[in-house]
């Protein structure tokens, strides 16, 4: 069986074939009961589950019904189980201030629970850029890269230009008015002059993550495939 209807979904348990990786709940807008169903389901199929967006209030349900789970508050991220260190190469994440972690954090969980090797750089966003140039030899050494950055998004562009590897750039939503929740650094980062940087949605860690992840298994199985 490809699917399962419960009623008020239908469980995909055929996206791991089509796309690499099972299904991956979002948890808003969810009740913390159709959670764990689906969480059930998924878990029977594929021994491992993952819900972005995830509340605190929902994780205490959640967290009674799979104690084995783990839940990271500051992302809201719910995950039981992962797939081991498998692709070769270093997804590097880069955060450009503090205030990003949260999404920073959901792009790395994402991404460990996909089976990257992880490294992070924090709050080297251009307003020191001696903090960010600091960690240059570091950025040589990824193979993918994620930037996350609020404010007017400038960090991707920077860092597309340091770096021979595809930058993935995040804007979040971090930032006084005329950020405007997150469209100033979207449209700054998709008019970047460094080549090589493509953007994701508005605080989308989860998309980049499984961009990042796409790259790092499609280099594993090499370029003929």
């Amino acid at each position: 069986m490809k699917y399962e209807d419960l009623g008020f979904c239908k469980v995909d348990y055929d996206r791991e074939e089509r796309t690499g990786y099972p299904e991956i709940i979002y948890g808003e807008g969810k009740s913390a009961d159709h959670i764990k169903q689906i969480m059930a389901k998924l878990l029977e199929k594929h021994g491992k589950a993952l819900a972005t967006r995830v509340s605190a209030e929902k994780a205490e349900f959640l967290i009674e019904a799979f104690p084995h789970g783990v839940y990271h508050p500051d992302s809201n991220i719910f995950r039981i189980g992962q797939t081991e260190t498998s692709l070769n190469g270093k997804l590097l994440i880069v955060s450009a201030g503090t205030s990003d972690l949260p999404v920073a954090e959901e792009v790395q969980l994402t991404a460990e629970w996909m089976g990257c090797d992880t490294e992070t750089i924090q709050d080297v966003g251009v307003a020191g850029l001696d903090r960010l140039l600091s960690h240059k030899e570091q950025l040589q050494t990824a193979s993918v890269l994620v930037v996350v950055a609020g404010m007017e998004g400038a960090l991707p562009s920077v860092i597309g230009g340091l770096v021979k590897r595809p930058v993935i750039a995040v804007p979040t939503s971090v930032g006084y008015g005329a950020h405007l929740q997150g469209l100033t650094p979207l449209l700054s980062m998709l008019t970047s002059c460094a080549s090589g940087v493509s953007v994701v949605n508005i605080d989308n860690g989860f998309g980049a993550a499984s961009q990042a992840s796409l790259i790092l298994k499609l280099a594993n199985e090499g370029a003929d495939t």
